[in-house]
């Protein structure tokens, strides 16, 4: 196999190397490296066409499906960027983020027209619009790509291009474009090989959400390796624990909330995983009890548990196997996330920007070469988060053992991890604060049996007002994106603050979460 050192790099080798070897799966449909290779040329081609430069952005908003890999490799084939936007959000906030983008091209699935519809209007960038299984307005995608010949352009890319721009949700509101390089990726991609066992002959479950550094960078550590990958479109349970035994899927990365969906497939107790040989698992909080099951239900796969940020380019401290073992006398780890992973440091910095002692709870900050190059047009951003010698403040609160495991706390800017969804409850009050009926308003995030936590609406009703419960779910989710959204609401006369103003959503959350060891995954 020849040096792979960019995004390009990977369809070109495994394109030639392995032509005829299955590349992707969904359901009865499949393509080869080489397929998969001229396909993305093809949409190379079609970028070209469009006036895509290098550098420059393509939007793409669809479920997981072989398009998103096509536009993938085609943007890196001529150094441009793909980006997955959230398909989960509400169209506003598709709209701003394909705008912030500055994308010339969108390329849209079918289940999106409805959102393309509201939004076609209000781009101020795109001049080419792409629609999957075609649209009376826009050309359709499969006569789109087969329109252009399957020539790799052959452009090159370097270690500090930008191989993915994903979306993170804003403290402020507006989203933040996180820009990960090639450079980012590949001291990332060796560790699927050396810690997750990863080669040409295993068979990588890609069930998470493509947008998400779960999906689309748990994908790409397979693909590195020239893998056959199983992609699931949406995660259905029973079908994915059928899938396993039919492929005879050997890695897997899910979040709990979809482990925890397994657990309650009707005669899972009997079902063939005996070619699972890794399951990795992080992005949002895990049960002990959940993660118990799930390790004995499995055995003798490994389990990894991956803590991470996408502006670290997802994990960067491991909780290794030998640590999951229910009847372990380090059975008391489970509650932590691990170790740094290879070329990873990290401090636990206090109030004062001083290191914490062994056990004292701080920011964790992070240093690696898998921190991201920085905010999307965002210079401001990048700096509050990046310091000038490379480290990144994740914002979660932790401490660090005698041992060197690392345990979260909490999180110092309060941001909600929903079933393996980032909320931040700033974006969430300004949509609320908008209600006539709401004087004021906390946004909390609440244990979830389902999804480890989900936000809490904590209200201030206005003077004579009378709004309920379920209207200001209802209101919120005509603004946001389901996942955003409150599922509760408490009443209250008035909010917590501290001397500067600053709501106490550490009182208010802990009533919720008193007895609960493992806050977050």
């Amino acid at each position: 196999m020849g040096e792979i050192t960019n995004l390009a790099g990977v369809i070109r080798v495994h394109g030639a190397a392995q032509g005829d070897k299955t590349a992707l799966i969904l359901g009865e449909r499949s393509l080869s490296w080489s397929e998969l290779r001229d396909r993305s040329a093809r949409a190379a081609q079609g970028l070209l066409a469009a006036g895509v430069a290098e550098q420059e952005r393509v939007a793409f908003l669809d479920k997981n499906g072989f398009e998103h890999f096509e536009i993938m490799f085609g943007a890196a084939m001529i150094n441009a960027v793909c980006v997955d936007v959230n398909w989960r959000l509400a169209a506003p906030e598709v709209e701003f983020i394909v705008n912030d983008t500055e994308a010339k091209v969108l390329v849209v699935g079918p289940d999106f027209v409805p959102i393309l519809d509201a939004i076609a209007d209000n781009l101020t960038h795109v001049t080419t619009v792409v629609v999957i299984g075609g649209h009376e307005r826009f050309r359709d995608y499969e006569e789109w790509i087969t329109s252009f010949d399957p020539i790799d352009p052959g452009t090159d890319s370097a270690l500090d291009d930008v191989a993915f721009q994903l979306y993170s949700s804003g403290t402020t509101g507006r989203p933040k474009g996180v820009m990960l390089t090639n450079a980012n990726f590949f001291s990332l991609l060796p560790m699927a090989k050396e810690l997750w066992e990863l080669t040409p002959d295993s068979v990588n479950l890609v069930a998470m959400p493509l947008f998400h550094i779960a999906g689309g960078g748990w994908a790409v550590a397979g693909m590195y390796e020239g893998c056959t990958s199983i992609i699931f479109r949406d995660l259905d349970p029973v079908a994915l624990v059928a899938t396993i035994a039919e492929h005879r899927i050997t890695h897997a990365l899910l979040v709990p909330v979809a482990l925890q969906f397994v657990l309650m497939v009707p005669g899972v107790e009997d079902a063939d995983f005996s070619s699972l040989e890794v399951m990795v698992y992080g992005a949002s909080p895990i049960s002990e009890d959940v993660l118990s099951k799930c390790v004995e239900l499995f055995k003798p796969c490994k389990f990894w548990q991956a803590y991470g940020l996408t502006e670290t380019t997802g994990g960067v401290v491991n909780l290794p196997p030998e640590d999951h073992a229910p009847d372990s006398p380090n059975k008391h780890r489970l509650r932590s996330c691990g170790v740094p992973g290879p070329g990873v440091e990290l401090r636990i910095v206090g109030d004062e920007g001083v290191d914490c002692e062994t056990g004292a709870v701080g920011e964790i900050w992070v240093r690696s070469p898998q921190v991201m190059k920085g905010y999307w047009n965002m210079p401001e951003a990048t700096a509050d988060a990046v310091t000038p010698d490379g480290w990144f403040k994740t914002g979660d609160a932790g401490y660090v053992d005698a041992d060197g495991y690392v345990y979260i706390h909490d999180r110092v800017k309060d941001m909600i991890v929903s079933g393996g969804e980032n909320v931040y409850p700033a974006e969430v009050e300004n949509v609320l604060m908008g209600h006539p009926g709401i004087a004021d308003v906390a946004i909390i995030g609440v244990p979830h049996e389902k999804w480890g936590e989900t936000a809490k609406a904590v209200v201030v009703r206005t003077p004579d007002s009378e709004v309920t419960e379920d209207e200001i779910i209802a209101y919120a989710k005509e603004r946001l994106a389901t996942y955003k959204c409150p599922t509760s609401v408490d009443w209250a006369d008035v909010l917590p603050r501290n001397p500067s103003g600053k709501i106490l959503k550490k009182d208010l959350r802990e009533p919720y979460w008193e007895g609960h060891e493992r806050r977050v995954g």
